[in-house]
């Protein structure tokens, strides 16, 4: 495949993952502060999000395997996953946890830990699409092309 066919795959799979909904234009947003002096930015700060993430769903699903739940500790891991979904535009993880915020608030354990498996979906969706993005962005670079800008209107 050339670089153009490689650099239009990748544009058409960008222009994907906003229109499923999986990013948003925070992480267009995230790829501006990208340059020639630190050309893996976005996928350092998306690589810390997936670590960071996975120690926050884990301890989720410790707390809520207590058997004196608290909930405020729930919602306190619930809303840093938030804030890191949002930083980086992973918006149906973000989404996913608002909606578990508000069920934190009712403090019914089956309904936190149904929304815990939806996170951990949209978690798990979001990370394949990225790292699926990331290996085609190294594709396009290999082939000696440069990685296609989308904008927000796009």
């Amino acid at each position: 495949m050339d670089v153009v066919q490689l650099q239009s795959r990748l544009s058409e799979y960008l222009k994907s993952l906003f229109n499923d909904g999986t990013l948003d234009g925070q992480f267009l947003q995230l790829q501006q502060l990208q340059d020639e002096s630190n050309p893996d930015f976005v996928v350092e700060v998306v690589t810390l999000f997936f670590s960071d993430s996975e120690k926050l769903l884990d301890d989720l699903s410790s707390s809520l395997e207590q058997p004196n739940v608290d909930f405020r500790k729930v919602d306190a891991y619930v809303h840093q996953l938030k804030g890191s979904s949002s930083s980086i535009g992973a918006q149906r993880v973000k989404n996913a946890c608002i909606a578990f915020r508000g069920l934190c608030e009712e403090q019914s354990i089956p309904a936190c830990l149904r929304c815990l498996q939806l996170v951990k979906q949209e978690y798990l969706y979001a990370k394949n699409k990225l790292e699926t993005l990331f290996k085609l962005e190294k594709q396009v670079v290999a082939a000696g092309g440069s990685i296609p800008s989308l904008d927000a209107g796009s």
